[in-house]
């Protein structure tokens, strides 16, 4: 697995290009949220997925070309399950010549000690984050870029509403509680299809988890998500009316 990724790597290093699409909807969001500021140092969240692996390449191209200077990393978490090995990420990211972190800790573990099925993917997902930002902190970066795109955004939304009696979604540009990291989603606007076409083209390494717990039973978010989809057959500008409705939520405690 190392080599191939290596390999391909290798094999798109020089003709890898970002879409047109993509790199306007990821700029877009970075000047309407204010999501970068100049002397910024990134840290992002890469599980090895197609979407943090997209938001990764189009990250290093606005980092080449834009006017803003920023420092740019990544860190992974590890939660060392048998269903999900992201180690082959580390020559991955060597190549690439990215600061990189590999955090592996026992995640999995501690939630089938502790946790029912309920409530494990909202176990791990506490966990990962504060590592995330403990790895922040250890390092000097002041951001943390996520790569939830507008089909999570949407999806949240709907599952609050409809379970939770709320609404509430995922915020573009915000700061967490402990007041000294700031986290920002630069995909806002990006499909889930458009990550998943740049990854399929670019043949990018992709790691696909496959956590038992979350992935072989149905969930709320999957029964939400082909909603959605059923509804954007019948309705193609779903997802627009959606956004438009969202910005309240989306923009809510960006920073003055």
């Amino acid at each position: 697995m190392p080599f191939l990724l290596l390999y391909y790597y290798i094999m798109t290093k020089e003709r890898l290009t970002i879409p047109k699409s993509l790199r306007r909807n990821v700029g877009k969001a970075l000047v309407d949220y204010q999501q970068i500021q100049n002397g910024d140092r990134i840290l992002l969240g890469l599980s090895g997925g197609k979407d943090s692996l997209s938001l990764l390449h189009i990250l290093r191209h606005f980092q080449q070309h834009a006017p803003i200077k920023f420092e740019l990393g990544a860190v992974t978490i590890d939660p060392q399950s048998d269903a999900f090995d992201p180690s082959p990420l580390i020559p991955y990211m060597q190549e690439l010549g990215i600061d990189y972190h590999f955090c592996s800790e026992p995640i999995v573990d501690l939630a089938e000690k502790h946790m029912d099925n309920n409530s494990y993917c909202a176990f791990c997902s506490r966990m990962k984050r504060g590592l995330i930002y403990k790895t922040a902190r250890d390092n000097n970066y002041n951001v943390i870029a996520l790569a939830q795109h507008l089909d999570d955004l949407a999806e949240s939304f709907l599952m609050s509403a409809f379970f939770g009696g709320k609404l509430k979604t995922m915020k573009a540009n915000y700061i967490i509680d402990q007041g000294d990291l700031r986290v920002i989603r630069p995909l806002v606007y990006t499909r889930e299809r458009q990550t998943a076409s740049f990854a399929k083209a670019q043949k990018l390494p992709v790691i696909t988890e496959n956590c038992p717990t979350c992935f072989e039973k149905p969930t709320q978010r999957e029964h939400m998500k082909q909603l959605l989809l059923a509804e954007e057959k019948a309705h193609p500008q779903i997802y627009k009316s959606l956004l438009t409705a969202m910005q309240p939520l989306i923009k809510k405690g960006m920073p003055k």
